[in-house]
C-alpha cells in the first residue's frame, strides 16, 4: 500500500479517496463492529411496530439478534436475545405480543422488560430469585417514532447524534395530516453479498442513477433521472456527524406543483389534500410542493421519500437491507399507493433495488483486483461550497455525501 504518514485510518482514508481494504479486511470489520455498531447510536426499528402494550419484534442490531418490546406501561425495551442461564435465544417469533418471553431449554421466564421473574426447581439455588436479568441495549431513544439504541453507556445524545438530519425525520412527519409516521407495512429483507459501506455510500450518491436506474426510467417515463444531472438545480449536502441528503426542493419548487414529488397530482389525492390543508392551512402548500426527504443517517437508516430502509451488517463481505414503505397517519390513500410502489421499486420483482444491488455485488468483486488499490471519491470537490447554516453543499450528481460518511466513520474509528 502507499505509504503516508499518520495513523492507520489517516493512511486509508483521505479527504478524495478512500483504500479497498475498508470493504475487505475482516480485522477492520470486527473493529467497525465495536467502534460503530456497539457504540454508537443505530437505527433499529419504529414505535409503531409495537403500538401496544405487550407487542414485541425481533430486530438486529449490528450482529446482535434483538427483541424490541413495549411494557405494560409503555416504555420501550431492547432486549438482547439470550437467556442468562445457559445462553438459549428465548424468542423464537418474529413478532407478537406477550408480557414474558420464557426459556425452551430449562424454562426460565423473563417479562418484557428483561427481568428474571420465573425459575423451575428453584431449590437447587436455594432462593427463588437470581439477580441474572436479560442483557439489555443500555441507552434506548427514539425521535419521531424511529427508535435507536447505543451498546454505550454513555456519549452524545440521540438529538446530538442526529444534529440537523432531525430537520429531515421532521419533514417526513409533516407530509402526515396528523403529524405522525409509522412502520408498520411489513418490512423486505434483501441480503447483499457486499459490504455494508457499499450500499451507505450509495444513498445519496446522485451519480449513478441516469446510469443503473436508466431502463426503469425509460419504461415508468419517470422524470426523476433528470434531478441527478448537471442541468439540476438540486443540491447534495453534508449534514454533519456522517449524514446527507440529496436535496431535491430547489428542483419541485421551480414547478410548484403540489404533489409532484409524489408523481402525482392534488386532483387524483384529494382526501389527502383537504386533510393537510385543514392542518396546515397556510404551509400545506409548500409542505406538498416540497416533497419527502432523501436522507442518509449515520450508519444505517436510509429515508428514500416513500420508503424506509435499515441497513445491517452480517460479514465484511455481507450485509441485509430491511425496506418498508413509509405509513402517513391519517393519509390511507397516499398509504396505499406507497405500499404499491415500494413493492414495485424494492419488492421481489421490484427494479430498483435489484439494479443497485447488482451493484453492490459488482464492486465487491472488483475490489478483490490488486490495483488500483484506492477508491475515487473526489467528485465535486473543485465546486464544493458552504450554505449558511455551515453545511458542505455539492451538485446533485456530486460526492459530498459519501465524503460526510467518511469523515465521520474515520472520527469513530480513531477514538479509542
Amino acid at each position: 500500500m502507499t505509504s503516508v504518514i499518520g495513523s492507520r485510518y489517516e493512511q486509508l482514508i483521505q479527504r478524495d479517496r478512500v483504500h479497498g481494504s475498508l470493504y475487505t479486511d475482516p480485522s477492520i470489520f470486527a473493529e467497525e463492529l465495536e467502534k460503530i455498531w456497539y457504540r454508537s447510536w443505530v437505527f433499529v426499528g419504529h414505535e409503531s411496530e409495537v403500538a401496544q402494550p405487550n407487542d414485541y419484534v425481533r430486530k438486529k442490531l449490528g450482529l446482535q439478534d434483538v427483541v424490541m418490546t413495549r411494557d405494560k406501561d409503555g416504555q420501550i425495551h431492547l432486549l438482547l436475545n439470550r437467556c442468562s442461564h445457559r445462553g438459549n435465544q428465548v424468542c423464537d417469533d418474529a413478532k407478537g405480543n406477550s408480557g414474558t418471553f420464557r426459556c425452551p431449554y430449562h424454562g426460565w421466564t423473563f417479562r418484557n422488560d428483561g427481568e428474571l421473574v420465573g425459575i423451575p426447581f428453584f431449590k437447587g439455588y436455594g432462593t427463588r430469585k437470581l439477580n441474572l436479568p436479560l442483557g439489555r441495549v443500555p441507552r434506548v431513544d427514539s425521535y419521531q417514532g424511529f427508535v435507536f439504541g447505543s451498546f454505550a453507556t454513555e456519549g452524545p445524545s440521540l438529538i446530538e447524534h442526529l444534529g440537523d438530519a432531525a430537520g429531515e425525520i421532521d419533514r417526513l412527519a409533516r407530509l402526515s395530516p396528523e403529524g405522525r409516521v409509522e412502520l408498520n407495512a411489513g418490512w423486505l429483507q434483501h441480503t447483499s453479498r457486499a459490504n455494508w459501506k457499499l450500499v451507505a455510500e450509495n444513498e445519496t450518491d446522485g451519480y449513478h442513477p441516469q446510469f443503473v436506474h436508466g431502463s426503469i426510467f425509460g419504461v415508468t417515463g419517470s422524470p426523476i433521472g433528470a434531478l441527478y444531472s448537471d442541468s439540476s438545480t438540486a443540491v447534495t449536502r453534508d449534514l454533519g456527524n456522517g449524514h446527507s441528503e440529496n436535496d431535491l426542493r430547489p428542483e419541485f419548487r421551480k414547478f410548484a406543483e403540489p404533489m409532484r414529488w409524489f408523481g402525482t397530482t392534488e386532483s387524483r389525492v384529494p382526501e389527502y389534500v383537504a386533510a393537510m390543508r385543514a392542518r396546515y392551512g397556510e404551509d400545506a402548500e409548500r409542505i406538498m410542493i416540497e416533497g419527502a426527504p432523501h436522507v442518509m443517517i449515520f450508519p444505517n437508516l436510509f429515508i428514500a421519500e416513500i420508503q424506509v430502509f435499515n441497513i445491517q451488517p452480517v460479514a465484511v463481505n455481507e450485509c441485509v437491507q430491511y425496506a418498508t414503505a413509509v405509513q402517513l397517519a391519517g393519509a390511507p390513500e397516499l398509504n396505499r399507493r406507497m405500499v404499491s410502489q415500494c413493492i414495485g421499486s424494492v419488492g421481489p420483482a421490484g427494479m430498483l433495488l435489484a439494479d443497485d444491488t447488482e451493484m453492490y455485488e459488482r464492486n465487491q468483486h472488483g475490489l478483490e483486483a490488486l490495483s488500483p488499490e484506492w477508491l475515487d471519491i473526489r467528485r465535486g470537490l473543485n465546486r464544493e461550497k458552504v450554505d449558511e447554516r455551515g453545511h458542505p453543499v455539492g451538485g446533485p450528481t456530486d460526492e459530498t455525501g459519501m465524503r460526510a460518511f467518511w469523515a465521520q466513520y474515520k472520527n469513530l474509528m480513531e477514538t479509542p
